[in-house]
């Protein structure tokens, strides 16, 4: 794995574990928008541990290539779910939320 994939992993891994965190300590930033997007308040711990499986499979990508590809897999179809919940939800101001999360792991995914 080259220096930019590594670095990239890494972000796309920190990004991923870090929203998962927020989402799990039911941080104002992260909650709000679920509640006001009409995402069960029940999905919430399923979606926080789902973006920290993505975050620890990124991780140890660097180590078992396989797993990391199916993790970066996982965070990109996630965040994409993410984008069409802000588009259903109409808060198209919110776009580039999901976007920006979802960028390091298609980064990640195209590098490795």
């Amino acid at each position: 794995m080259s220096t930019t994939a590594t670095v990239v992993t890494a972000v796309a891994a920190f990004m991923a574990g870090f929203s998962g965190a927020a989402v799990l300590l039911r941080a104002k930033f992260v909650v709000e928008p679920l509640a006001a997007y009409g995402v069960p308040r029940t999905w919430w711990n399923t979606l926080g541990l789902l973006k920290l499986a993505g975050a620890l499979g990124l991780v140890a990508g660097f180590w078992l290539p396989v797993v990391g590809v199916l993790a970066a897999v996982g965070v990109v179809l996630y965040f994409a779910g993410a984008v069409i919940t802000v588009v259903r939800a109409k808060a198209y101001g919110h776009m580039a939320f999901p976007l920006v999360y979802m960028a390091p792991a298609a980064a990640a995914l195209a590098l490795m």
